[in-house]
């Protein structure tokens, strides 16, 4: 007998299938009810009459029955075989292998089949409207199974974002002290960078919808209880500290996925939203030097880069943002430590400026675009999300700059102008930017400027009359 769900072939054999086709799919509704009868077999004790022992059972899953499950997990992307596998009760089926299977795939396939059911506004409110399917699921990111761990992230990213019932999800982590652990865990020593991606997201979702949550969080630097331990959760989790977990997967993501790097850049930047968040951050161990130090090689050496065309900075806004966005808050709120002292970062004020310098390209081939095109089309356009964005990564690398600009010495200045972090061109493009509203900084730094190179003061002085009046 044919088990696949693909539609008869005969024409008798189409009649008889369109009373058991799963909506307006062509997929059987009988081949879904014996795959889902299987796989309650699967976990059932009666299961015990063949020749393999408990152990085998529980770990491994038969070919046949792994392809089938299979099928329903790509089927279930259907909202049709959505609806009837809710109608059937497939989310109990899934708790219960959830709760009792000990075969790390079945175990990643039926909480992929949820995922894709969640997909759905009514499925997901009545999957998280189910307290015990949450908290299955919950205990789930304390598997050792990486593949699991992944299904299980992708379907609390899928809840979470969904408004009606984001708030269920926040919750229920929130009274979850083991969700933090968990996650802690994951990214502090998971390779995946897959995995890292996904669990980040999920973070990164979680602090924006909830700062309170957010809060707890960073202040839960000592390890909570785990709660009721599953025997494939890890064993003993150490102390964790929200911080260095963040820098250890943004490290292990960098160079594999710049989305995963951009993801973990925000979440430090919302940290530097709340005062609680800056602190955990710059009162570190290390007084925050391992985070300033990423952070300022990602910038001085890795993005918007001298031999990378303007219209990167286009392509790498958000992060630049972000980035710039924590370096500005660690900046105000550590100046008597020593990575952020002056003589040690010159070349990231030559960076500030070079991504001015980009955005000011961009701005004039925008321009230069807009000449050509329509005049209506122009004026439907107005200022797009991408300009928003630049406009924001311009408003805070300016702080930043005008920040580190007032505390440039003399010394500091000669240096920045020999090994190339300064000259003339920068210059004028920093002060372009900074004035009006970052006088006081310009002006300071003018002056020291002056002590060093009198020459490039006095030609600065000449485009920027303002500098003059004031002298």
């Amino acid at each position: 007998m044919d088990r696949n769900p693909s539609p008869p072939s005969s024409e008798a054999e189409d009649e008889e299938a369109s009373g058991d086709a799963v909506g307006d799919t062509v997929y059987s509704k009988h081949w879904l009810f014996s795959v889902l009868t299987k796989l309650i077999e699967v976990i059932s004790p009666e299961k015990n009459d063949s020749n393999l022992s408990n152990e085998e059972i529980q770990t491994e899953l038969e070919e046949e029955m792994e392809n089938d499950i299979c099928k329903v997990w790509d089927m279930s992307m259907d909202e049709d075989v959505a609806l009837f596998l809710q109608e059937f009760n497939a989310p109990d089926i899934f708790m219960g292998v959830l709760a009792k299977s000990k075969c790390p795939r079945l175990t990643e396939i039926c909480v992929g089949i949820l995922g894709n059911m969640a997909c759905f506004q009514d499925i997901c409110m009545s999957i998280s409207k189910d307290e015990n399917l949450g908290q299955v699921l919950l205990q789930r990111l304390c598997d050792s199974d990486s593949p699991t761990l992944l299904e299980t992230s992708r379907l609390l990213l899928t809840c979470l974002s969904q408004p009606d019932v984001a708030n269920i999800w926040v919750e229920r982590i929130r009274e979850n002290p083991s969700v933090y652990d968990c996650v802690c865990f994951i990214m502090s020593s998971s390779t995946n960078v897959e995995l890292l991606v996904k669990v980040g997201e999920v973070v990164d979702k979680l602090f924006d919808l909830d700062e309170d949550l957010m809060l707890n969080w960073i202040k839960n630097c000592s390890r909570q209880s785990v709660g009721q331990s599953t025997d494939d959760s890890p064993e003993e989790l150490p102390d964790f500290n929200i911080v260095p977990c963040l820098l250890e997967a943004a490290k292990q993501v960098r160079s594999d996925s710049p989305e995963g790097l951009d993801v973990y850049m925000h979440i430090l930047q919302l940290l530097t939203t709340v005062d609680e968040g800056i602190q955990a951050i710059v009162q570190s161990p290390d007084g925050g030097k391992e985070t300033w130090s990423l952070l300022y090689d990602l910038v001085c050496h890795e993005l918007c880069q001298p031999d990378d065309p303007p219209i990167i900075v286009q392509e790498q806004k958000t992060v630049l943002a972000s980035i710039l966005s924590v370096l500005s808050a660690m900046f105000a709120s550590q100046t008597e430590q020593e990575y952020v002292k002056m003589r040690k970062n010159m070349p990231l004020i030559g960076s500030l400026i070079r991504v001015l310098q980009y955005m000011e390209d961009c701005g004039k081939r925008s321009v230069d675009n807009s000449k050509e095109s329509k005049p209506d089309e122009t004026e439907k356009s107005g200022l797009t999300q991408e300009d928003f964005h630049l406009k924001i990564l311009k408003d805070i690398c300016c702080e930043l700059l005008s920040n580190m600009l007032q505390e440039l010495t003399k010394e500091n200045i000669l240096e920045g102008l020999n090994q190339g972090h300064l000259n003339e061109q920068k210059c004028s493009c920093a002060f372009k930017n900074l004035l009006p509203l970052y006088f006081t900084a310009v002006e300071s730094f003018h002056e020291a400027l002056r002590e060093a190179d009198q020459t490039l003061a006095d030609n600065l002085e000449k485009c920027f009359p303002s500098l003059r009046l004031q002298t």
